[in-house]
C-alpha cells in the first residue's frame, strides 16, 4: 500500500484518495495518514456473519471518497460477488504467486513443495473468483537451492513493490494489456 501511495505523484494518472482497512490496528493506517492520505478502519468483527452490512459500510466510505480504482493490498477478507460486481473493472489485486498457480494462502511453501524452479507475483483485476480475473502483470524470480518460504517471500515482495505501482500507473491510464515484468531485480 505504501509503495502505491508513494508512487502516485507528479505525472501519475491517479491520486490516493483513501486507505481503507478492516483492521483498526493496521500499521499502514498511520503511515498513510502521515503521507496526508485519508484513512478509515471498518472492523469486520462487529458485523459477525453479515458480510453485506460490512460491505455496505465499505462502499459508503469508498463512494464518499469518490474512488475510481480500488487496489487491494493485504486486505485478507473474501468479498461477496455483489461487492465485486459493483466494482468490476475497477479493482486490482496483487498475489504472491504466478497465477493461476497457487491461489489462496501459503504460496511460497507450495511452490517449494512442488519443486518449482521459479516463483513470482501477479497483479490482476479482482473478480468474484478468488485470485482470479484478468492478469495484468507477472514477475518471476528463480528459486535457488536451499531457498526457504521466508527467503522466497522476501524476494517476491521486492518484485511486488515494483510491479504493483507500475501496473496501477498503466491501468489508471487505460492500459489493461497483460505484461510480463522484465527486471533483473530479485
Amino acid at each position: 500500500m505504501l509503495k502505491l501511495v508513494e508512487s502516485m505523484r507528479e505525472d501519475h494518472p491517479a491520486r490516493p484518495c483513501l486507505v481503507l482497512s478492516n483492521d483498526p490496528s493496521a500499521v499502514g493506517l498511520a503511515r498513510a495518514a502521515s503521507l496526508g492520505v485519508t484513512t478509515v478502519a471498518v472492523d469486520h468483527k462487529p458485523y459477525g456473519e453479515d458480510r453485506e452490512l460490512f460491505e455496505a459500510e465499505l462502499n459508503a466510505h469508498l463512494e464518499r471518497a469518490n474512488t475510481d480504482i480500488i487496489c487491494l493490498a493485504g486486505f485478507m477478507r473474501i468479498l461477496t460477488p455483489s461487492f465485486m460486481e459493483k466494482w468490476a473493472g475497477k479493482m486490482l489485486n496483487i498475489h504472491p504467486s504466478l497465477l493461476p498457480k497457487y491461489k489462496g494462502l501459503n504460496t511460497h511453501a507450495r511452490a517449494l513443495e512442488a519443486g518449482d524452479t521459479q516463483a513470482g507475483c501477479t497483479v490482476h483485476e479482482a473478480t468474484a473468483e478468488l485470485d482470479g480475473g484478468p492478469i495484468l502483470c507477472q514477475a518471476r524470480v528463480d528459486i535457488e537451492p536451499g531457498e526457504t518460504a521466508d527467503s522466497l517471500a522476501e524476494k517476491v515482495l521486492r518484485l511486488e513493490h515494483q510491479i504493483y505501482p507500475a501496473t496501477l500507473r498503466r491501468f489508471a491510464a487505460g492500459d489493461r494489456l497483460r505484461r510480463d515484468w522484465k527486471s533483473d531485480a530479485t
